[in-house]
């Protein structure tokens, strides 16, 4: 397909996504890529079963310097339009937490899914290709010199994603492409990402407790929480909790860690103390958590094991305090290595909320993680992947 009416860089999710409702439109659409595969990175979300979209995506879960960017998109293609395609093509689903989707059998459904509308749509995908320059054309539409040939198209759409993980291909394309025609960018930092820990907590705690989950934490930090499970490793924290909460965290910030849950630990403490008061501390918190894990943080606090009747209201309400206030300040993030999204991007201002489309240069587009746009962990960003697709599908060509 030497002049598409449509070349979309990028075959990732959104990539994909725009391309076959584009081509359903009656457009020609050409997809480039760089990589060798496409929809490297779908098959490997989810811990490779994709968690393909959240029936209760809302604006509110998304962080975005204009809060109101994302609202058009996301009320003009739902997650019940995607359940719906997946429908379509059989691919069976389960719903794990409240409204998170997950194939069941695997995240190459997704990506097959995806790869038979575009086949049905007549897109031609073109991997291992290189840009090696984009030149908008005197009218209008665009010159785009790979290392496969030339090419020229009405519109262009960009849909590169951000810097989280390299090893997936993951590059500052885009974000060029975006400077190249007077885009501003906002600071990037990765997102949904690990924890590293140092000091005694690493050596003490996390190194030796790696792979030991904990449920129902709840994680604050600058005015946010999160509640849900907390995974140690080698490094430090992880889990989707702490995942969740390091899109707020910023370098040098503390986080609040309530290992007893959403503030209720000491009335539980309480209750345990009044049924069951012959019980030592360790005994109970072993059955809460695992039994080294309540070791383990009975030295590393300080506390001292005995049978919960020895201890006075004052002192059970400092272990309350210790277990469900834990204040520790990360050294830092496992970084785009390990990160499910980029933060920052794209100025949104200077993009349509509508059809994605630059408000700088008619005809170009970009979307997906691109953009300023991070969803929450659960969903979100594929959700947000086929709703800027969809609108920017809509307008190209």
């Amino acid at each position: 397909m030497q002049n598409p009416d449509v070349i979309i860089i990028g075959a990732g999710a959104a990539g994909l996504f725009c391309a076959q409702a584009a081509g359903h439109r009656g457009r020609r659409v050409l997809v480039l890529d760089h990589a060798n595969k496409a929809g490297k990175k779908i098959l490997m979300s989810g811990g490779g079963r994709c968690n393909f979209t959240n029936l209760h995506a809302t604006p509110a879960d998304y962080l975005c310097s204009n809060r109101h960017f994302v609202k058009s998109a996301l009320a003009r293609y739902t997650p019940w339009d995607f359940l719906a395609l997946t429908e379509r093509h059989g691919v069976a689903h389960v719903e794990k937490n409240p409204g998170q989707l997950f194939c069941r059998d695997g995240a190459r459904d997704i990506l097959d899914l995806l790869l038979a509308e575009c086949a049905s749509a007549c897109v031609e995908i073109r991997l291992n290709t290189g840009i090696r320059s984009i030149r908008p054309l005197p009218d209008t539409g665009f010159t785009v010199e790979t290392s496969t040939g030339r090419h020229q198209c009405r519109s262009l759409v960009i849909a590169t994603g951000g810097l989280s993980i390299p090893t997936m291909g993951a590059t500052g394309f885009g974000y060029q492409v975006a400077e190249q025609f007077g885009h501003s960018l906002l600071p990037t930092r990765a997102g949904l990402v690990p924890f590293t820990i140092t000091g005694t907590t690493l050596s003490a705690l996390c190194k030796s407790l790696s792979g030991t989950a904990v449920a129902g934490v709840t994680a604050r930090c600058n005015g946010t929480e999160f509640t849900d499970d907390l995974l140690f490793t080698h490094r430090g924290l992880s889990g989707p909790v702490m995942l969740q909460i390091s899109s707020f965290w910023q370098a040098g910030d503390s986080l609040q860690l309530d290992l007893l849950g959403n503030g209720n630990g000491l009335h539980w403490l309480q209750e345990q103390q009044a049924q069951r008061a012959d019980s030592e501390l360790k005994t109970l918190l072993g059955e809460r958590f695992t039994r080294k894990l309540a070791s383990a943080l009975l030295e590393h606090f300080g506390i001292d094991n005995r049978p919960l009747r020895q201890y006075t209201p004052a002192q059970l309400e400092a272990i309350a305090n210790q277990l469900g206030n834990w204040q520790i300040t990360p050294a830092g993030t496992e970084g785009y290595r390990t990160a499910e999204v980029t933060l920052g991007g794209i100025n949104t201002d200077e993009i349509s909320s509508k059809t994605m489309e630059s408000k700088k240069q008619p005809g170009l587009f970009f979307i997906g993680e691109v953009l300023d746009v991070t969803g929450h962990l659960g969903g979100f960003n594929f959700q947000w992947a086929w709703a800027s697709a969809h609108a920017a599908a809509e307008a190209v060509g």
